[in-house]
This record gives C-alpha cells, sequence and structure tokens, in this order.
C-alpha cells in the first residue's frame, strides 16, 4: 500500500456514519472507515486537468522541436540508427519521425500530422510539424490565463479558415503548359535538400516525368498517378548521371546468351502464364513400359514447349516480358527464333510496362495476337553497376517513365530518391491544383497579417486565439531567419513592414539574408502544401488541446509486468500505482 505522502488520488468513504438500517432486511451494517476503493488496474498512471494538458504540448513542442534545424536552404541533415545499426542520413521532415521510435501518444499525433502531409503534398512535412508545435506553445501560454481550451480551438478553427481564404486570394494560376514555373516549383522543394547542387538537372527530369504521365479528365483537370513513375536507385557514377528513359526499366536481364542483346522497333508480349510444361493439379503417375512410350513422352513434352513459341512468334512478337517461368527448352527455342526474353518480371513492373508500351498483359498464351503487342523503339540490355537491367526505350505516348538514379554512396542514392519523390509530388500537385503560392515564408506573414485584422473584428475570446494562431504562423520565417544564422527579430519587422506596404511576395532570401521578391527569386510552391499544413497542424492542435486527462495502463501487462521494479516508468519516485 502506498504512503499517504504520495502523490497518488484516494477517494475514502468518509468516516463512520453510524450503523445504517439495512433497508431489506432490517438490520444495520458497518463500513470500515477509510477504505480506498480500486477503480483501475493496479499499475495504471493517470494525470488530469492542465498536468495533462501541459504534459502533453511538452511532448509535442519536443517532436517540433526536433525537426526544426531541418527547415529551409540553410537546415542541417539528421543521422539516424536504428536498433540494428543501419544509418539514415536525410532532412526530410516525415523520415526524421518515422525513423525515431516515439512513446509518447500525444508526440504520435505530430508524426501522423507529417504522414498526412506527406500523402497529401509530398512537401511541407517539417513546415507542417512545426506549426502545429508552435500552435501547442502559443495555447499553452492561453490557458496559464485561464482561458478555456474549448475557445481555444474554436478560435484555431477562425483563423484556419481565414488562412485558407488567404492563401486562396494570393495563388497564382498555373497550367501544366508552364513548364518553367513548374521547374521552378521542384527547384524549391529541392533546395532544402542535399541534393541541391543539382536541383535544375532533377527538377527538369520530375517536371517531363510528371508532365508524361499526367492524364486528363473529362472536365479538363489533370490527374497524376506517382506510381506511374519509376524510380530506380543504382549506387556509383555521380547525381549528375541520373536520367530519365521514355520507357520503363526492368530490374532483370534476359534469359539466354544467345539472344540478341538489343531489339529495335520492339513488338513487345506481355505474358502473365508460364511457357513451362504444365504439371497436373493432382499427383498422376504415368507407367511408361517400352522405351519408345519414354521417348514419345519427352518429344510431346519439347513439341508442347515449342509450340508456345511459335505462338509468340506468329503474333509478330520480338520481345517477351513473362511474368511466370520460361523452361531451359522454351529459352533456346526463343533464342533460335531471335526473340529477346525476360522472365519472373514484377507484376507492378508488368502493369507500367503495359501503360508504356500500349501493350495488354495476356494470361492466356494460346490468345496472344498482333492486337495485345505493344511497341517500343529500342529494348536493350545494359550493365549499371554490377547488374544487368533490361531499358524499353522510345515509347510512343508512354504513361509511364522511369527515373535511373545514380550517386556517390548508398546513402547519397537514398536520400536523392526522397528530394525526388518531393520534387515529383509537389510538381504533380501544382498540376492537378493548378494554383502556386510563393515560398520563404511570404505566404505565412500574409496570413499573419490578415489573421491579426480579422481578429479585431471577432467578439469574444476567441479574438486571443486567433492572434495567438497569427504570432504561430510567423514561426515558419522566424525558423528559416534563425537557422541562415539571420536575426529572427529584425527579419520579422522587416517582413511585416513589406507585407503592410502590400508587397505580397516579401519573404527571406536566406542566401543575402535580406528581405526580397520572391516570386523574383523563383521561389513557388503549390497552393496544396501550404493549405495542407495549416489544416493538418490546426487538427492535430486542436486534438491535443482538448485532452484533459490521460489514463495509460502499464506496459506489458499487470503489476507484476516487464519494468514493475523500475520505481515508476515515468521516474515519479517510485509511485507508479495509482488508486482513485
Amino acid at each position: 500500500m502506498l504512503e499517504p505522502s504520495q502523490s497518488s488520488v484516494r477517494l475514502y468513504r468518509s468516516p463512520p456514519i453510524a450503523k445504517r438500517p439495512n433497508p431489506i432486511f432490517g438490520g444495520t451494517y458497518m463500513m470500515p472507515a477509510g477504505t480506498p476503493i480500486l477503480v483501475l488496474k493496479e499499475g495504471t498512471r493517470r494525470e488530469r486537468g492542465k498536468g495533462a494538458q501541459f504534459n502533453n504540448i511538452a511532448a509535442a513542442k519536443a517532436v517540433a522541436d526536433a525537426v526544426r534545424s531541418t527547415l529551409g536552404p540553410r537546415g542541417m541533415d539528421k543521422m539516424l540508427v536504428d536498433s540494428l545499426g543501419d544509418v539514415v542520413i536525410t532532412n526530410d521532415g516525415v523520415t526524421i519521425l518515422k525513423e525515431i521510435d516515439i512513446e509518447h501518444p500525444a508526440a504520435k499525433m505530430l508524426v501522423e500530422v507529417a504522414k498526412t502531409q506527406d500523402e497529401e503534398a509530398g512537401d511541407g512535412t517539417t513546415t507542417a510539424v512545426i506549426l502545429a508545435g508552435e500552435l501547442l506553445k502559443k495555447a499553452e501560454d492561453l490557458i496559464d490565463q485561464n482561458i478555456h481550451p474549448t475557445v481555444i480551438a474554436a478560435g484555431y478553427r477562425q483563423a484556419a479558415d481565414k488562412a485558407h481564404e488567404v492563401l486562396e486570394r494570393v495563388a497564382a494560376k498555373i497550367s501544366i503548359k508552364e513548364v518553367d514555373t513548374l521547374k521552378k516549383v521542384g527547384m524549391t522543394s529541392m533546395s532544402s535538400k542535399s541534393a541541391s547542387g543539382h536541383k535544375e538537372l532533377l527538377a527538369d527530369i520530375a517536371v517531363k516525368a510528371v508532365t508524361t504521365v499526367a492524364e486528363q479528365r473529362a472536365d479538363g483537370s489533370y490527374f497524376v498517378d506517382d506510381d506511374n513513375i519509376q524510380i530506380v536507385k543504382k549506387q556509383g557514377g555521380s547525381i549528375a548521371d541520373t536520367q530519365l528513359v521514355d520507357g520503363i526499366i526492368v530490374d532483370k536481364e534476359r534469359v539466354h546468351p544467345g539472344m540478341p542483346s538489343e531489339v529495335k522497333d520492339a513488338k513487345i508480349a506481355l505474358v502473365d502464364a508460364a511457357l513451362e510444361v504444365k504439371k497436373t493439379e493432382i499427383d498422376a503417375k504415368i507407367e511408361i513400359t517400352d522405351p519408345t512410350q519414354l521417348q514419345a513422352f519427352l518429344n510431346e513434352e519439347e513439341a508442347m514447349l515449342k509450340r508456345m513459341v511459335e505462338i509468340v512468334r506468329k503474333s509478330g512478337a520480338n520481345v517477351i516480358f513473362c511474368q511466370k517461368g520460361i523452361d531451359d527448352l522454351a529459352q533456346h527455342y526463343l533464342a533460335k527464333a531471335e526473340v529477346y526474353a525476360v522472365r519472373r518480371v514484377k507484376k507492378s513492373d508488368m502493369e507500367k510496362l503495359a501503360k508504356a508500351t500500349g501493350g495488354k498483359v495476356v494470361t492466356k498464351l494460346d490468345e496472344l495476337s498482333k492486337d495485345d503487342l505493344g511497341f517500343a523503339k529500342l529494348v536493350y540490355e545494359k550493365k549499371i553497376g554490377d547488374d544487368e537491367m533490361t531499358f524499353v526505350t522510345g515509347c510512343k505516348n508512354p504513361k509511364a517513365v522511369s527515373i535511373l538514379l545514380r550517386g556517390g554512396t548508398e546513402h547519397v542514392v537514398d536520400e536523392l530518391e526522397r528530394s525526388l519523390e518531393d520534387a515529383t509530388s509537389v510538381v504533380a500537385v501544382a498540376i492537378e491544383d493548378g494554383k502556386v503560392i510563393t515560398g520563404g515564408g511570404s505566404s505565412a506573414m500574409e496570413i499573419a497579417l490578415a489573421l491579426r485584422d480579422f481578429a479585431s473584428t471577432v467578439g469574444g475570446r476567441e479574438q486571443i486565439a486567433i492572434e495567438a494562431f497569427a504570432d504561430a504562423v510567423e514561426v515558419i520565417p522566424r525558423t528559416l531567419a534563425e537557422n541562415a544564422g539571420l536575426d529572427p527579430i529584425d527579419i520579422l519587422i522587416e517582413l511585416r513592414q513589406q507585407h503592410k506596404k502590400g508587397n505580397k511576395a516579401a519573404g527571406i532570401n536566406v542566401f543575402s539574408g535580406k528581405v526580397t521578391d520572391m516570386k523574383k527569386e523563383n521561389v513557388i510552391e503549390p497552393i496544396r502544401v501550404g493549405s495542407q499544413a495549416i489544416s493538418s497542424a490546426t487538427d492535430a492542435a486542436v486534438m491535443v488541446l482538448r485532452i484533459d486527462d490521460v489514463i495509460a495502463a502499464r506496459s506489458g501487462g499487470g503489476g507484476g509486468g516487464p519494468g514493475a521494479g523500475k520505481g515508476g516508468e515515468g521516474g515519479e519516485g517510485g509511485g507508479d500505482g495509482e488508486e482513485f
């Protein structure tokens, strides 16, 4: 039993209230004085009221601070080492948060913010997390002033709606034909990554890839499926060797050395069936009594394989990609027919090949006809690093493309892949939404300015919450300035001046340390990056704010579970059991 001095919550029955008559049996019963009523299991931790709120806010702020130094072109990278010793070096907010093993339930919500941002917009994950952390930090001050969390939540919601209006107002329209602007969007996304030295080349590749696979809908809008852009990483060479292939790279070699190593004007058969002798579904025995029967059996097997190859040849195909296996004998016949064959191709690669070449994946070999064939100008085998790979290039109007990434070391290639995925995502959402805004903290300052004007028109205590939201949004330019080693106060004052004068695109140039026009500096991002960051950050902040009671069961089971003797998991002086 715990000492009374320890901070456990106990509800006691009131001291003996004499004897009460039992209404049923007419007798009396006794209630022992001071008996604690145990409602929660032993080992359950409970925090309530402001203590719980401040604890949650502190955890969320800690997560935001972890990624804060990575924001912007002057942001630094993080090295993350997992329990197996694998190393990840990255600047990407969502990758950092996925790699670090976070236990606190409120901190996990900020990881969810980053994941949502990554799925929806592809970039701006660090921005979203920092904004959520700052919103909670400002809310903490308001709770200290005895403003109710639900009032703060209502104010934050109003402010978020207003912020979306401001973004729509400052956004500029863009179309898929404006390749230069799209390239600037891609370069802005990569300027904070380690690949920024080659951002021109990579942005060019990203824009070409996205505009190739973009599909127009009936209403004139565009839709981009990221899965149609295949990214193949190969260590070796330098980042400058990265190239875009108008088609698909299949990480497989031809099955027989006697086949041609390259095929021009390739007619491609895509087959999801094995070029092998079929085994029976059930166990079957064949009894052979005569050597001639054995020969006939082997001849029939050979004839079956020959027939399969003949079907492929008759269709006019000179390249075959097979999702299943190809028998050794079939390989020999295909090589004699000068057909380039690849076996055991991944299903995802088969789908991409169909989109790129215009062919159809055939599941029954007998039904293969020339209408099912795809086309590519050139199919060839090339050695990259240690592996032989098959390149399918020069497809007519391909709806799937490949990017071959090269880099000096494994970590460089991995980080390059993350950078390129961010770039293709932002270019894709810019095309889908058709609107872009300026970066460098300019949109954030415009929102802050509009919200301060808006706050004075709102009655009630929500006004204070809206002003707090305006202050919180300014964390983006402030962090950019801090990471660049500039004085954040001077920068913020100058930014406010410029925006008050009506210069909506004024933002921080972290290289010169001055406030300049972001449009002229080509710092442009899609509207979805900003609006999704505000939505996710506001939702997460409001959710954390509304929690006033945390009841946590002990991990690892009941009182005798692992860690029972550690004296309170949270380090609370051994008082890890709570009665209430």
